[in-house]
């Protein structure tokens, strides 16, 4: 292998997506032949060097994986988790694969989450470069105004900025609650809870149906299926034309 980026090889390794590599490396928890490095654009041979990331050895995997999850309520999108909660790996049996979420899902929310230890392919997911698709199935307190739908497609000011064009619609109106159907191109964090609070309607349940090109299908709460290698590649390609 030739010379990398530190935080690209970190994310090859399934520890966790580039830009969190990023910050690892930004907060001297990782080290290359025993010394601490913090400066992010690093580059290094991972077959000549020693990469340690808390005082683990990485090795960079032999065969790419991805998993698409449906991802249950009451999960942690995470590794680990400090307060002993369950996490998404808890749900993923006899995979022997390192694996990382791509993006994150909510505690209380549900749907498609996807796992790999493919660095490259879950960069091109998240990437804001590449700006792919998010499709939820929102069920909102109350029935928002015609004016309130237009807010949210044109973009909602936030303080971390103001939210993308979105394409969103009426599903389903009872008395007290509305389901809706909206896609963003962003992954911030609480993006969509913050959206309808702005406009004055609060999530009551939040399901992702859909993230770029792949959809939960037939999947249960619970239960995933491994991507085939063609379904990531055709995605890799999408990303590689989107450059020419």
């Amino acid at each position: 292998m030739s010379v990398e980026r530190l935080h690209k090889i970190i994310a090859e390794a399934g520890v966790t997506s580039r830009r969190k590599a990023e910050l690892l490396i930004q907060e001297g928890r990782v080290k290359v032949n025993g010394r601490v490095v913090s400066e992010v654009g690093t580059s290094v041979d991972p077959e000549q060097c020693s990469v340690t990331v808390d005082g683990r050895q990485l090795r960079l995997p032999r065969n790419k994986t991805t998993i698409l999850l449906y991802k249950p309520t009451g999960y942690i999108t995470s590794v680990v988790d400090p307060l002993g909660r369950p996490t998404v790996l808890d749900l993923v049996k006899g995979v022997e694969a390192r694996l990382f979420p791509v993006g994150r899902l909510d505690y209380d929310a549900e749907g498609l989450l996807l796992l790999t230890n493919d660095g490259e392919f879950a960069n091109v997911l998240l990437h804001p470069r590449y700006q792919v698709a998010r499709t939820y199935l929102v069920k909102v307190k109350g029935q928002p105004s015609a004016e309130s739908i237009q807010r949210l497609r044109s973009g909602i000011p936030l303080p971390d900025g103001k939210t993308m064009p979105a394409r969103v619609s009426f599903v389903e109106a009872t008395r007290n609650n509305s389901w809706i159907r909206i896609t963003v191109s962003e992954g911030r964090n609480r993006l969509i809870k913050r959206m309808f609070e702005a406009v004055g309607h609060r999530v009551l349940k939040l399901k992702r149906i859909q993230f770029g090109p792949f959809t939960v299908g037939s999947l249960k709460p619970g239960e995933y299926r491994i991507l085939a290698p063609d379904e990531v590649k055709k995605r890799m390609a999408k990303k590689d034309r989107s450059r020419s």
